[in-house]
Order: structure tokens, then sequence, then C-alpha cells
């Protein structure tokens, strides 16, 4: 009998594993996740700065960063079904401290196109540690799942204290070259939760024969299906309006209304606080209330976020404004995630997960371009409109799935 088998067949030992391992993947990513909200906080300011007269690419780099996370999200599923995802982990760290080496770098040679690639880089890396709670999840018993993902989230808070904090501490180390300390920070960050993840022991991931031998639907019945399609709607509209706001508010700060960087960090990390922060209790709400209510709430305090925005242009506007844009991302993209987590069943879930990733995170890319695009050609007032129609459409879709729900319930 295998130590596996034997942890599997003691439940003591089993959940005495699954903590060890929880405890590591939050560890790895408090500091792994600090690399994300350095690349945001930064980010356009250095492609706009890198750049000539013609400012408009300016959030190309976070367009790549983005493109990276997508294309980190497939890298991992396929690795790790050949090398395991301790492993792919590892590499993940790997190519994170390439890539904030070459961000550095780029700072010094003043390359603007290689700024955009490290950045990619980065982005594969946190594609990733995207992974991280479904690892705590799989290699915990199920009544433990729920605490496995909190402590990770736990992990998210602390890296959005960390990462902003290393922006501002570290950005003036090779003065004048602005920034290239924040990206060298990264790099021992990285090699640290490398560190971390070569204690993990985590459980073979291997699909029962039973479940190999039941019929699933093609995926094009799944996604015509009315929940589906709401729910990543809802979910795709929520993420990509978070990213096109988030974006573009360092530019809105620093470029079009004088504030300090270190001001504009400080809005970041507020932002990404408050992005995983109701994470704690949003599982509570959704159990109570329902996913659509949920999701519906995170659509109408995002239209806070560009009354707040849209009010002025003092300090305390982008900070509140970012500060709602987190929550409602946080209740209307986790809402929609477990409409859509809804829609399938287990033995359909990775061609579901993965059809809906890909266009998630290229629809992020996406956003992300158009930012800097939209605020280079009309300005941040502009970019608060666009909240309005994106979240008063998925409103009624929403409002159209309660009205499908209420009538199959009688």
């Amino acid at each position: 009998m295998t130590i596996e088998t034997e942890v599997a067949a003691d439940p003591k030992r089993q959940l005495s594993s699954a903590k060890r391992n929880v405890f590591i993947l939050t560890a790895a990513q408090a500091v792994l996740g600090g690399a994300p909200p350095v690349s945001f906080a930064v980010g356009g300011l250095v492609g706009y700065q890198l750049l000539g007269e013609d400012k408009s690419l300016a959030t190309a780099p976070l367009t790549g960063f983005n493109i990276g996370v997508a294309a980190g999200a497939v890298l991992i599923a396929l690795l790790s079904q050949r090398l395991g995802r301790k492993t792919s982990f590892m590499m993940g760290s790997m190519v994170g401290a390439l890539g904030a080496a070459m961000a550095a770098i780029s700072l010094f040679r003043s390359d603007f196109w290689m700024f955009a690639v490290s950045l990619a880089l980065i982005g594969i890396s946190a594609g990733f540690a995207q992974k991280i709670r479904f690892a705590a999840a799989d290699a915990s018993p199920g009544f433990y799942k729920p605490r496995a993902i909190s402590w990770i989230l736990a992990g998210g808070i602390v890296s959005a204290v960390l990462g902003p904090q290393l922006a501002i501490w570290a950005k003036d180390i090779f003065s004048p070259v602005m920034f290239a300390g924040s990206f060298m920070a990264l790099i021992p960050l990285c090699l640290v939760a490398l560190c971390i993840f070569a204690f993990l022991k985590l459980p073979d991931q291997k699909t029962s024969a039973a479940a190999a031998t039941v019929p699933t639907r093609p995926l094009s019945e799944i996604v015509m299906t009315q929940r589906f399609a709401t729910g990543m709607v809802c979910g795709i509209s929520t993420y990509a309006l978070m990213t096109f706001m988030m974006t573009g508010a360092p530019l809105a700060m620093v470029i079009g209304c004088g504030f300090s960087s270190d001001l504009a960090t400080l809005g970041i990390q507020w932002h990404v606080l408050a992005m995983y922060a109701p994470s704690f209790f949003t599982g509570m709400l959704i159990s109570r209330f329902g996913s659509e209510k949920v999701v519906a709430a995170g659509l109408v305090i995002l239209m806070g976020c560009a009354l707040v925005a849209h009010a002025g242009i003092e300090l305390w506007n982008f900070w509140g404004a970012l500060i709602l844009l987190g929550i409602g991302w946080n209740f209307g993209f986790i809402g929609s995630t477990a409409i859509v987590a809804s829609s399938y069943r287990p033995e359909e879930a990775d061609k579901v997960q993965g059809f809906h990733d890909i266009i998630l995170f290229g629809t992020v890319a996406l956003s992300s371009f158009a930012s800097g695009k939209v605020f280079s050609a009309f300005g941040w007032s502009v970019m608060n409109l666009v909240i309005w129609p994106v979240t008063i459409f998925c409103l009624l879709l929403v409002a159209l799935l309660l009205r499908s729900r209420s009538r199959a319930s009688r």
C-alpha cells in the first residue's frame, strides 16, 4: 500500500495532510501573489514613460500581462497532467523571476516591447498561480474544502499589501531609472515561492474509471443553455470592466491629475484588498440569497463605482471608485462563477472551464488594451461611462434568468 493510499484511507491523516498542504499553498500565494499588483500599479506608467509622443499604447504591456495569464492557465493544465502540480507551480515561479528580471533590464534599456514581453512572462506565472486555490481544494476532504479556499484567499490579501508596498519602497533604488527596483524586488519573492512549493506533497489527481465512462454533453449544447450563457457573460463583463478601470486609474491619477505614483500605487492596494477581502463571506451570501442576486448586487456596486469616479477628480474619488470596483468585481465574478459551475456536470468540467477561461482572459486582455486607447483619446470621464451599458445589459440577463428560475420552480 502506498503512502497516498494510506493517507486516503485514514480520515485523520488525510485532514492533517490537507492542512499541511493548505498552509504551504497559502504561504506561496501570499508571496507569489505580490507580482500582479505591482504590474498593474506601475505597468501603465512605465509604458507611458517609455513611449514617444503617441501614448495610446501605454497599457499594451498590461495587455501582454493578461494574455500571459490566459496562456499560463492553459499551460499549467497541460503540464500538471504530465509533470504534476508541484513541479508546474515551481516552473511558474521560475518564469515569474525571469519576467521580473527582464522587466528591470528593459527599463535600463528603455525598451518598450521588451517590457511588454516581460509582463507577459509575469502574467504566465500569475496564470499558474490561478490554480493554487484548486490545488488546495482538491487536496482536501469535502468538509474542509471551503476553509481551504478561504485560507488561500487570505494569502491573496497579504499579497495585496505586500506587492504595492514593494513597488513604493523599491521604485527609486536605481534612480533615475524609475520602477526598475520594483521589478527587481519581485525576483526574490518568486524564488522564495519556488522554495515553498518544494515542500508540497499533493495527492495524485486521477480521473476514476467510472467518471471516464459517463457520457457527456457536447460543449456547444452546454454553452447555449441560458444559465451558462448568463453566468459567462456576467462574469466576463465584470472582470473586463474591473481590468479596464484598474488599468486606466493610475494613468488618470498620475498623468491626468498630477498625483504621485505612490498615491496611485496605494489606490491599487486598496482596490486589490477590496477584491479579495469580501470572499470570506461572499459564499455565505450566495448560500442565503442565491448567486443571481449576489451578481446583481455586484453590478449595482460597479454602477456606484462609476458615480464616484464621475463625481470628481479628487484623491477620494479615485480611491473610493477603486474600492467599489474591487467589491463589485468580487460579488459579480464569484457569483457568476457559481452560476457557471452549476450549469455543467462534474465529468464536463475540464472542457467547459477551459472554454470559459480562454474567452475570459482573451476579453480581459482586450479590455486592458482598450483602456489605454480610450484614456489617451477621450480621458478618464469617458472611461467611467463604459460601465453603464455593460452593467445594465448584464442586469437584464440576470433578471431574465431569475424569471426563468421562478417559472421552473412553479
